[in-house]
């Protein structure tokens, strides 16, 4: 079947993001067709339009959506058609009206969640579970540093850390963004851009650091995120908002307190079943309990894609952004 998806013909910046007609082949035995009514915009899409994370070329991109399941492969026995569904990391490239998914990664969506909080939600939401939950076990009475604390990922992990009963600090770079994290959880506020951060978080501590620091900025934030870090702490470093971090000295970690740190992916975090159905478990109960609330802060035509990826690389968005075919 024809169906609409954007696609990229050759690495660079939004503009190389063209809306082009595609064939779309039956599912496999395996997989599930899922007709797109909401798809996830996340900063990793950026990272393989511009080439940083390649892709064989031509190529899609996008790795979450939610819809309805269209058609089911002769093997699927979890889904049947008419089921109202939301992945990550199931079907690739996403950024389009359908697509074939596998089944075994493909979760039936609660009455209490909708199309597009499932969309908006999930590749973040597992990501915010498997940081909080595996790749560090957030603890009740802890103090954390989260970068980008309005972001995607942000506004659901700092909301989540709360409810566990951590006191989150949230870095961000606006008074809008203050409002959100504050809003979402976070007991204090950093503003990146004109405070000194690790000074600030050392205030905060009562000089003592964080155990861990969640960054998804990168270049820009490396050093001082170590330095926001007590003796033998972790430094979580998920994202390169601001360029990937390069040419690092492993003997600043010993000058800085014998810290640890970590460069993890979801996938690597759900590579079994059991795994990402405790992923996914988790996220549906924290989103459907009310304790996690995923705000959409907007919404872009699929034909507006470029448009959405330039707002999210100026990081002019707010919360989570999906795309609507």
């Amino acid at each position: 079947m024809k169906i609409k998806s954007v696609r990229i013909h050759e690495t660079g910046g939004p503009e190389v993001l063209k809306l082009e007609e595609i064939e779309l082949a039956d599912p496999a035995p395996h997989e599930v067709r899922v007709r797109h009514t909401a798809i996830g915009l996340n900063f990793i899409d950026t990272y393989h339009r511009t080439g940083l994370y390649p892709l064989p070329l031509p190529s899609g991109l996008g790795s979450e959506a939610a819809g309805v399941v269209e058609e089911v492969g002769a093997d699927v026995k979890n889904l049947k058609e008419g089921d109202r569904v939301a992945f990550a990391g199931a079907a690739f490239p996403t950024y389009a009206e359908a697509s074939n998914a596998n089944a075994a990664r493909v979760s039936k969506l609660p009455d209490n969640i909708s199309d597009e909080v499932a969309a908006a939600m999930m590749l973040k939401g597992m990501t915010a579970q498997f940081l909080l939950r595996s790749c560090y076990r957030v603890k009740s009475g802890e103090t954390i540093l989260f970068h980008a604390a309005a972001g995607g990922v942000g506004t659901i992990a700092t909301q989540w850390a709360a409810a566990l009963g951590a006191e989150v600090i949230g870095t961000v770079g606006s008074e809008a963004k203050a409002k959100l994290a504050r809003d979402n959880g976070c007991a204090h506020i950093i503003f990146y851009d004109r405070e000194d951060v690790p000074a600030r978080v050392k205030e905060i501590t009562g000089g003592k650091g964080v155990p861990v620091v969640y960054d998804s900025v990168g270049k820009s934030t490396f050093l001082g995120s170590l330095d926001s870090l007590q003796p033998r702490g972790l430094l979580v470093s998920y994202g390169n908002a601001s360029g990937p971090v390069t040419d690092v000295n492993l003997g600043i970690l010993a000058q800085k307190g014998s810290l640890y740190v970590t460069r993890p992916t979801l996938f690597n975090y759900i590579a079994t079943q059991e795994e990402y159905d405790t992923c996914a478990g988790e996220l549906f109960d924290v989103v459907g309990s009310g304790k996690v609330k995923v705000e959409i802060g907007q919404r872009y035509k699929l034909d507006d894609v470029a448009q959405a990826h330039t707002d999210l690389e100026a990081r002019n968005t707010i919360g989570a952004t999906v795309l609507v075919p």
